[in-house]
């Protein structure tokens, strides 16, 4: 089969091959790839930067979101048969979601949005998975707390927003001024644009700031949280908690709170707390979600489509930090 895989760690480490399909396993569906999404997890990982706890054995097809239809299901699973349309975020060590198919732990898939197409739901396995589980596992976002989305017009910052204002939650945004008007549609209460205006010297008592940045901008947004307030990152730096959620060992956690030593110090002198965050595969949580977006309280935000085929310039296009919500790729 057709695939795009990475065959060294590196900005030219990522090429077109021909693959052998998938082995499925007793607990696993064959899906036939109608669609899948590119995130920025996607840039990390075939850049290397979790090579030293994300052990691929390369080549690896790379691909972390997909949408499709179930062609083999394995001897042991139950709840799903063969031509169901599926979304997926697949577990680490078993990503590849830019190929022609992939064989898939079925506790990690779920039946797509009745309401969306295949290419939309690829768009939202990630993201929403990401939204969930920050906004309800990690902060318990409250009716009436205060939610900071960074980088608000983009493919977790659009579903946060979404997700924050269903929760009951006033949401603060950052977004370029072209933007304002589409986080608005969203939800966002008050949207910074961030080529005028320092968001740091303009809100303040929040209590969640979600931060897709990192470096200066997380610091400074552990100046607007209130007492107690928590910043959650994406990009970084990982802290002790991120080994124990890959199930490393103790030890490993040592280095992962040098590496966030600095801002966690600066959360501690503001009386505030730091956490990075690192979302993980839940078919149950996506079949939940599932149900928010066929209720219209989310609606996935898809900047533009690419053919398979030229999945390296989809890739590109991510990497210039222009898209306006996720770029999908089609099979189909």
């Amino acid at each position: 089969m057709k695939a795009f895989v990475v065959d060294k760690y590196g900005k030219d480490g990522l090429r077109a091959a021909d693959v052998p399909e998938p082995t499925v396993g007793a607990n696993d569906v064959l899906v036939k790839v109608s669609a899948a999404s590119i995130n920025p997890l996607d840039k990390m990982v075939r850049n290397g930067e979790f090579k030293q706890l994300l052990k691929y054995k390369k080549p690896f097809v790379l691909g972390h979101d997909v949408a499709g239809v179930v062609t083999q299901v394995g001897s042991a699973v139950s709840g799903f048969t063969v031509g169901d349309q599926i979304y997926a975020r697949p577990r680490d060590l078993r990503i590849g979601t830019f190929a022609e198919y992939i064989a898939i732990d079925h506790n990690d898939v779920a039946a797509k949005p009745a309401s969306l197409s295949l290419h939309e739901a690829a768009a939202v396995p990630l993201v929403a998975l990401a939204a969930r589980q920050i906004l309800i596992d990690r902060a318990n976002v409250q009716p009436g707390q205060k939610v900071l989305v960074h980088a608000g017009a983009g493919g977790l910052g659009s579903t946060v927003i979404q997700l924050a204002k269903y929760l009951g939650a006033h949401v603060a945004t950052t977004a370029a001024g072209a933007d304002v008007d589409r986080v608005r549609s969203l939800g966002a209460d008050v949207v910074v644009d961030y080529a005028k205006d320092d968001f740091s010297q303009l809100l303040s008592g929040y209590d969640l700031v979600l931060d897709s940045l990192g470096g200066k901008n997380l610091e400074k947004s552990l100046t607007v949280l209130k007492p107690g307030g928590l910043a959650i990152g994406v990009a970084g730096p990982p802290d002790a908690g991120f080994a124990k959620q890959l199930g490393l060992p103790g030890f490993m956690g040592l280095p992962m709170n040098f590496l966030s030593r600095k801002v966690r110090a600066a959360a501690k002198r503001q009386g505030v707390r730091y956490s990075f965050f690192f979302m993980q595969a839940n078919g149950t949580q996506l079949r939940e979600l599932a149900a928010l977006y066929d209720a219209g309280h989310l609606r996935p935000v898809i900047d533009r489509t690419f053919p398979f085929e030229q999945t390296l310039d989809a890739l590109e296009y991510v990497e210039q930090g222009k898209a306006k919500g996720k770029i999908v790729i089609t099979l189909d």
